[in-house]
Protein backbone atom coordinates (compact mmCIF):
# COMPACT_ATOMS: atom_id res chain seq x y z
CA UNK A 1 0.00 0.00 0.00
CA UNK A 2 1.55 3.54 -1.11
CA UNK A 3 2.32 6.10 1.66
CA UNK A 4 -0.82 8.14 0.89
CA UNK A 5 -3.16 5.08 0.42
CA UNK A 6 -3.00 4.36 4.01
CA UNK A 7 -4.78 7.76 5.18
CA UNK A 8 -8.05 6.82 3.36
CA UNK A 9 -9.10 4.61 5.74
CA UNK A 10 -8.88 7.25 8.50
CA UNK A 11 -10.12 10.20 6.45
CA UNK A 12 -13.16 7.97 5.52
CA UNK A 13 -13.45 8.30 9.53
CA UNK A 14 -12.83 11.77 9.80
CA UNK A 15 -15.37 12.46 6.91
CA UNK A 16 -18.43 11.22 8.77
CA UNK A 17 -17.74 14.25 11.21
CA UNK A 18 -21.09 16.34 11.29
CA UNK A 19 -19.40 19.70 11.65
CA UNK A 20 -16.77 18.41 8.59
CA UNK A 21 -13.38 16.88 7.95
CA UNK A 22 -10.34 19.14 9.84
CA UNK A 23 -7.44 17.95 7.48
CA UNK A 24 -4.23 18.37 9.11
CA UNK A 25 -2.24 15.56 7.75
CA UNK A 26 -0.46 17.90 4.85
CA UNK A 27 2.10 20.17 5.32
CA UNK A 28 0.64 21.98 2.36
CA UNK A 29 0.51 25.78 2.41
CA UNK A 30 -2.76 27.00 2.18
CA UNK A 31 -2.66 31.16 2.64
CA UNK A 32 -2.19 33.23 -0.59
CA UNK A 33 0.75 33.80 -2.46
CA UNK A 34 2.36 37.09 -1.66
CA UNK A 35 1.04 39.58 -3.91
CA UNK A 36 5.14 40.87 -4.77
CA UNK A 37 5.35 37.15 -6.28
CA UNK A 38 2.16 37.08 -8.32
CA UNK A 39 3.31 40.34 -10.03
CA UNK A 40 6.68 39.03 -10.63
CA UNK A 41 5.21 36.06 -12.11
CA UNK A 42 2.60 38.27 -14.37
CA UNK A 43 5.56 39.92 -15.16
CA UNK A 44 7.62 37.29 -16.55
CA UNK A 45 5.00 35.60 -18.48
CA UNK A 46 5.72 36.46 -21.61
CA UNK A 47 8.78 33.97 -22.45
CA UNK A 48 8.44 32.55 -25.54
CA UNK A 49 12.21 31.58 -25.18
CA UNK A 50 13.78 28.31 -23.62
CA UNK A 51 15.29 29.33 -19.93
CA UNK A 52 18.50 28.07 -18.80
CA UNK A 53 18.69 25.24 -16.52
CA UNK A 54 21.72 26.70 -14.43
CA UNK A 55 18.99 29.70 -13.75
CA UNK A 56 18.32 33.16 -14.64
CA UNK A 57 21.71 35.06 -13.34
CA UNK A 58 19.44 37.57 -11.54
CA UNK A 59 17.94 34.65 -9.44
CA UNK A 60 21.10 32.86 -8.50
CA UNK A 61 22.54 35.89 -7.22
CA UNK A 62 19.25 36.43 -5.17
CA UNK A 63 19.95 33.36 -3.76
CA UNK A 64 22.95 34.15 -2.53
CA UNK A 65 22.32 36.92 -1.35
CA UNK A 66 19.54 35.36 0.58
CA UNK A 67 21.93 32.56 1.70
CA UNK A 68 23.77 35.43 3.31
CA UNK A 69 21.66 37.53 4.71
CA UNK A 70 19.30 35.10 6.34
CA UNK A 71 21.45 31.74 7.13
CA UNK A 72 24.90 33.11 7.06
CA UNK A 73 26.42 31.48 4.21
CA UNK A 74 28.57 32.81 1.87
CA UNK A 75 27.48 31.33 -1.65
CA UNK A 76 29.18 32.17 -4.56
CA UNK A 77 25.69 32.58 -7.53
CA UNK A 78 27.59 29.75 -9.95
CA UNK A 79 27.06 27.24 -6.68
CA UNK A 80 23.40 27.43 -6.86
CA UNK A 81 20.94 26.39 -9.55
CA UNK A 82 17.02 26.18 -9.52
CA UNK A 83 15.20 22.82 -8.95
CA UNK A 84 11.69 22.31 -9.75
CA UNK A 85 10.81 22.12 -6.07
CA UNK A 86 12.78 20.12 -3.63
CA UNK A 87 11.01 17.22 -3.86
CA UNK A 88 11.98 16.69 -7.86
CA UNK A 89 15.64 16.99 -7.08
CA UNK A 90 15.33 14.56 -3.65
CA UNK A 91 14.18 11.98 -5.62
CA UNK A 92 16.56 12.12 -8.46
CA UNK A 93 19.49 12.94 -6.55
CA UNK A 94 20.85 9.58 -6.53
CA UNK A 95 20.29 9.27 -10.11
CA UNK A 96 21.72 12.45 -11.25
CA UNK A 97 25.27 11.35 -9.22
CA UNK A 98 25.41 8.13 -11.13
CA UNK A 99 24.50 5.51 -7.90
CA UNK A 100 23.63 1.98 -8.84
CA UNK A 101 22.89 -1.24 -7.54
CA UNK A 102 26.11 -1.42 -6.00
CA UNK A 103 25.53 1.83 -4.01
CA UNK A 104 23.94 2.65 -0.69
CA UNK A 105 21.82 5.62 0.41
CA UNK A 106 21.42 6.53 4.19
CA UNK A 107 18.26 8.48 5.03
CA UNK A 108 16.98 9.08 9.10
CA UNK A 109 15.33 6.34 10.40
CA UNK A 110 12.22 8.57 10.36
CA UNK A 111 11.59 10.16 7.02
CA UNK A 112 9.81 11.53 4.49
CA UNK A 113 9.12 8.27 1.92
CA UNK A 114 11.20 10.16 -1.04
CA UNK A 115 14.66 9.80 0.07
CA UNK A 116 14.33 5.73 -0.13
CA UNK A 117 12.04 5.89 -2.96
CA UNK A 118 15.22 8.16 -4.50
CA UNK A 119 17.92 5.36 -3.68
CA UNK A 120 15.32 2.35 -5.20
CA UNK A 121 14.90 3.78 -8.69
CA UNK A 122 18.30 2.97 -9.26
CA UNK A 123 18.54 -0.04 -7.81
CA UNK A 124 20.83 1.13 -4.39
CA UNK A 125 19.90 -0.13 -0.92
CA UNK A 126 17.90 2.66 1.16
CA UNK A 127 19.61 2.51 4.78
CA UNK A 128 17.65 4.18 7.51
CA UNK A 129 20.51 5.61 10.27
CA UNK A 130 20.66 8.56 12.03
CA UNK A 131 24.74 8.33 12.73
CA UNK A 132 26.97 6.82 9.93
CA UNK A 133 30.28 8.25 11.98
CA UNK A 134 31.22 4.98 14.09
CA UNK A 135 30.68 2.92 10.08
CA UNK A 136 32.84 1.72 7.17
CA UNK A 137 31.77 3.17 4.24
CA UNK A 138 29.60 -0.03 3.71
CA UNK A 139 25.82 -0.67 4.51
CA UNK A 140 25.41 -4.25 6.34
CA UNK A 141 24.87 -5.94 2.84
CA UNK A 142 28.50 -4.55 1.95
CA UNK A 143 26.93 -2.28 -0.57
CA UNK A 144 29.30 1.30 -0.55
CA UNK A 145 27.29 4.35 0.75
CA UNK A 146 27.85 6.65 -1.67
CA UNK A 147 24.96 9.47 -0.37
CA UNK A 148 23.92 10.35 3.24
CA UNK A 149 20.66 12.14 3.23
CA UNK A 150 20.01 14.82 6.45
CA UNK A 151 16.78 16.67 7.04
CA UNK A 152 16.68 18.97 9.65
CA UNK A 153 14.31 20.21 10.42
CA UNK A 154 13.13 17.02 10.24
CA UNK A 155 10.02 16.08 8.57
CA UNK A 156 8.00 14.43 10.98
CA UNK A 157 9.33 15.22 14.22
CA UNK A 158 10.30 19.07 13.98
CA UNK A 159 13.67 17.70 15.89
CA UNK A 160 17.03 20.10 14.94
CA UNK A 161 20.16 18.41 14.17
CA UNK A 162 22.76 20.63 16.71
CA UNK A 163 25.86 21.92 14.76
CA UNK A 164 28.71 19.57 16.65
CA UNK A 165 26.15 16.65 14.85
CA UNK A 166 26.27 18.09 11.61
CA UNK A 167 30.15 18.82 12.03
CA UNK A 168 31.11 15.09 12.69
CA UNK A 169 28.86 13.61 9.51
CA UNK A 170 30.34 16.22 7.51
CA UNK A 171 33.91 15.34 8.57
CA UNK A 172 32.80 11.27 8.60
CA UNK A 173 31.90 11.57 5.05
CA UNK A 174 34.85 13.56 3.63
CA UNK A 175 37.19 11.06 4.93
CA UNK A 176 35.14 8.42 3.22
CA UNK A 177 34.63 10.05 -0.04
CA UNK A 178 30.53 10.46 0.61
CA UNK A 179 28.10 12.92 -0.17
CA UNK A 180 26.04 14.37 2.27
CA UNK A 181 22.71 16.03 0.72
CA UNK A 182 20.56 18.16 3.83
CA UNK A 183 17.02 18.50 3.34
CA UNK A 184 16.32 22.33 4.44
CA UNK A 185 12.98 22.83 3.28
CA UNK A 186 11.71 24.17 6.54
CA UNK A 187 15.18 25.97 7.56
CA UNK A 188 13.28 29.44 8.13
CA UNK A 189 10.93 27.84 10.58
CA UNK A 190 13.00 27.73 14.06
CA UNK A 191 10.69 27.92 17.15
CA UNK A 192 12.67 26.59 20.43
CA UNK A 193 15.93 26.24 18.25
CA UNK A 194 17.02 27.69 15.63
CA UNK A 195 18.10 25.00 12.82
CA UNK A 196 21.82 25.75 11.42
CA UNK A 197 22.29 25.05 7.33
CA UNK A 198 24.89 21.98 6.71
CA UNK A 199 26.59 24.70 4.71
CA UNK A 200 26.82 27.29 7.10
CA UNK A 201 30.68 27.71 8.34
CA UNK A 202 30.03 25.91 11.45
CA UNK A 203 29.30 22.89 10.36
CA UNK A 204 31.15 22.64 6.76
CA UNK A 205 34.41 24.76 8.07
CA UNK A 206 35.48 26.97 5.32
CA UNK A 207 34.08 24.87 2.13
CA UNK A 208 31.17 22.64 0.66
CA UNK A 209 33.16 20.08 -0.44
CA UNK A 210 31.19 16.87 -0.79
CA UNK A 211 27.94 18.92 0.66
CA UNK A 212 25.00 19.99 -0.91
CA UNK A 213 22.20 21.97 0.78
CA UNK A 214 18.70 21.50 -0.98
CA UNK A 215 16.11 24.63 -0.19
CA UNK A 216 12.36 25.70 -1.59
CA UNK A 217 10.22 28.23 -1.51
CA UNK A 218 6.97 26.37 -0.90
CA UNK A 219 6.98 26.72 3.04
CA UNK A 220 8.98 30.15 3.22
CA UNK A 221 6.52 32.02 0.25
CA UNK A 222 3.61 29.82 0.00
CA UNK A 223 5.00 28.81 -3.30
CA UNK A 224 4.37 24.91 -3.55
CA UNK A 225 2.33 25.52 -6.41
CA UNK A 226 5.31 26.63 -8.54
CA UNK A 227 7.38 24.29 -7.72
CA UNK A 228 10.43 26.66 -7.03
CA UNK A 229 13.37 24.88 -5.32
CA UNK A 230 17.39 25.42 -5.08
CA UNK A 231 20.34 23.47 -4.69
CA UNK A 232 23.60 24.57 -4.01
CA UNK A 233 27.18 23.39 -2.50
CA UNK A 234 30.36 21.97 -3.74
CA UNK A 235 30.81 23.13 -6.94
CA UNK A 236 32.18 20.20 -8.75
CA UNK A 237 28.77 18.24 -7.83
CA UNK A 238 26.73 21.28 -8.52
CA UNK A 239 28.48 20.88 -12.02
CA UNK A 240 27.24 17.41 -12.54
CA UNK A 241 23.92 18.01 -11.53
CA UNK A 242 23.47 20.89 -14.21
CA UNK A 243 25.20 18.70 -16.80
CA UNK A 244 22.85 15.47 -16.21
CA UNK A 245 19.80 18.15 -15.51
CA UNK A 246 20.24 20.08 -19.04
CA UNK A 247 21.25 16.85 -21.05
CA UNK A 248 17.42 15.54 -20.05
CA UNK A 249 16.12 18.37 -19.96
CA UNK A 250 15.11 19.35 -16.08
CA UNK A 251 14.41 23.56 -15.90
CA UNK A 252 12.61 25.43 -13.87
CA UNK A 253 10.62 27.24 -15.96
CA UNK A 254 11.56 30.76 -16.64
CA UNK A 255 7.91 32.86 -15.11
CA UNK A 256 8.83 30.72 -12.05
CA UNK A 257 12.17 32.08 -11.83
CA UNK A 258 10.58 35.49 -11.78
CA UNK A 259 8.65 34.61 -9.32
CA UNK A 260 11.34 33.10 -6.98
CA UNK A 261 13.50 36.30 -7.56
CA UNK A 262 11.35 38.71 -6.44
CA UNK A 263 10.39 36.29 -3.38
CA UNK A 264 14.00 35.72 -2.32
CA UNK A 265 14.14 39.78 -2.63
CA UNK A 266 11.56 40.26 0.24
CA UNK A 267 11.41 39.31 3.74
CA UNK A 268 8.30 41.23 5.18
CA UNK A 269 6.24 38.17 3.55
CA UNK A 270 8.30 36.00 5.36
CA UNK A 271 7.79 38.00 8.47
CA UNK A 272 4.35 37.70 8.13
CA UNK A 273 3.92 33.98 7.06
CA UNK A 274 5.82 33.10 10.11
CA UNK A 275 3.57 34.77 12.39
CA UNK A 276 0.43 33.16 11.08
CA UNK A 277 2.15 29.88 11.17
CA UNK A 278 3.58 30.67 14.85
CA UNK A 279 0.08 31.74 15.96
CA UNK A 280 -1.70 28.06 14.87
CA UNK A 281 0.84 26.35 16.20
CA UNK A 282 0.64 27.74 19.55
CA UNK A 283 -2.75 27.31 19.46
CA UNK A 284 -2.79 23.71 18.26
CA UNK A 285 -0.45 22.60 21.01
CA UNK A 286 -2.15 24.54 23.54
CA UNK A 287 -5.19 22.54 23.09
CA UNK A 288 -3.23 19.10 21.94
CA UNK A 289 -1.87 20.10 25.64
CA UNK A 290 -5.17 20.59 27.73
CA UNK A 291 -6.64 17.13 25.83
CA UNK A 292 -4.10 14.90 27.35
CA UNK A 293 -1.66 15.13 24.68
CA UNK A 294 2.52 15.63 25.19
CA UNK A 295 4.26 16.74 22.09
CA UNK A 296 8.11 15.56 21.94
CA UNK A 297 10.75 17.17 19.75
CA UNK A 298 9.02 19.87 17.15
CA UNK A 299 11.57 22.59 17.98
CA UNK A 300 11.10 23.66 14.45
CA UNK A 301 9.46 22.89 11.44
CA UNK A 302 5.44 22.66 10.58
CA UNK A 303 4.27 19.82 12.67
CA UNK A 304 3.84 18.41 16.27
CA UNK A 305 5.13 15.14 16.87
CA UNK A 306 2.41 14.18 18.96
CA UNK A 307 1.59 11.35 21.43
CA UNK A 308 -1.15 10.32 23.22
CA UNK A 309 -0.89 8.26 26.36
CA UNK A 310 -0.43 4.73 25.91
CA UNK A 311 -1.94 4.58 22.69
CA UNK A 312 0.28 3.69 19.73
CA UNK A 313 0.22 5.73 17.08
CA UNK A 314 -2.40 4.30 14.89
CA UNK A 315 -4.96 4.40 17.82
CA UNK A 316 -4.12 8.12 18.09
CA UNK A 317 -5.01 8.56 14.81
CA UNK A 318 -7.77 7.23 15.30
CA UNK A 319 -9.07 9.31 18.08
CA UNK A 320 -8.32 12.38 16.26
CA UNK A 321 -10.16 10.93 13.44
CA UNK A 322 -13.30 10.31 15.60
CA UNK A 323 -13.26 13.94 16.44
CA UNK A 324 -12.89 14.76 12.28
CA UNK A 325 -9.63 15.22 12.87
CA UNK A 326 -7.40 13.52 10.31
CA UNK A 327 -3.57 13.38 10.86
CA UNK A 328 -0.54 11.03 9.68
CA UNK A 329 0.39 7.87 11.93
CA UNK A 330 4.21 8.56 12.67
CA UNK A 331 4.65 5.03 11.81
CA UNK A 332 4.24 6.21 7.91
CA UNK A 333 7.80 7.14 8.48
CA UNK A 334 9.63 4.59 10.02
CA UNK A 335 8.88 2.19 12.42
CA UNK A 336 10.44 4.06 15.37
CA UNK A 337 7.26 6.40 14.94
CA UNK A 338 4.80 3.67 16.12
CA UNK A 339 4.13 5.75 19.19
CA UNK A 340 3.55 9.05 17.15
CA UNK A 341 0.99 11.20 15.21
CA UNK A 342 2.28 14.35 12.87
CA UNK A 343 0.23 17.20 13.35
CA UNK A 344 0.38 19.71 10.83
CA UNK A 345 0.52 23.37 11.59
CA UNK A 346 -0.38 24.74 7.65
CA UNK A 347 -4.12 24.69 7.54
CA UNK A 348 -6.22 27.93 7.59
CA UNK A 349 -7.00 29.95 10.51
CA UNK A 350 -10.43 28.29 10.67
CA UNK A 351 -9.01 24.65 10.12
CA UNK A 352 -7.13 25.18 13.35
CA UNK A 353 -9.85 26.80 15.08
CA UNK A 354 -12.34 24.15 14.61
CA UNK A 355 -9.48 21.64 15.07
CA UNK A 356 -8.76 23.25 18.84
CA UNK A 357 -12.14 23.37 19.71
CA UNK A 358 -13.34 19.42 18.89
CA UNK A 359 -9.51 18.88 20.69
CA UNK A 360 -11.49 20.92 23.97
CA UNK A 361 -14.71 19.49 23.54
CA UNK A 362 -13.43 15.58 23.78
CA UNK A 363 -12.07 16.76 27.02
CA UNK A 364 -15.76 16.86 28.41
CA UNK A 365 -17.28 14.10 26.00
CA UNK A 366 -14.84 11.82 27.16
CA UNK A 367 -12.88 9.15 25.08
CA UNK A 368 -13.87 9.44 21.50
CA UNK A 369 -13.75 6.12 19.74
CA UNK A 370 -10.79 5.06 17.97
CA UNK A 371 -10.92 3.32 14.73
Amino acid sequence: MSFWARLDDLRAVAAQHPDGLVDLSQGEPVDPVPVVVRQALTAAADAPGYPQTRGDAALREAASTWLAGSHGISMPPGQILPTIGSKELIGLLPLLLGLGPDDAVVHPKLAYPSYATGARLVGAEPVPADDVTGWKPASASGRRIRLVWLNSPSNPTGQVLPVTVLRRIIDWARDHDVVVAADECYLDYGWEAMPTSILAPAAAGDSPAGVLALHSLSKRSSMAGYRAGLVSGDPGLIARLLHVRREIGLITPAPVQGAMIAALHDDLHVKQQRERYGRRRAALRRALAAAGWTVDHSEAGLFLWARYRTLDGRAASGRLAGNGILATPGDMYGDEGHRHVRISVTASDAQIAAACHRLESSISAGAAPSR
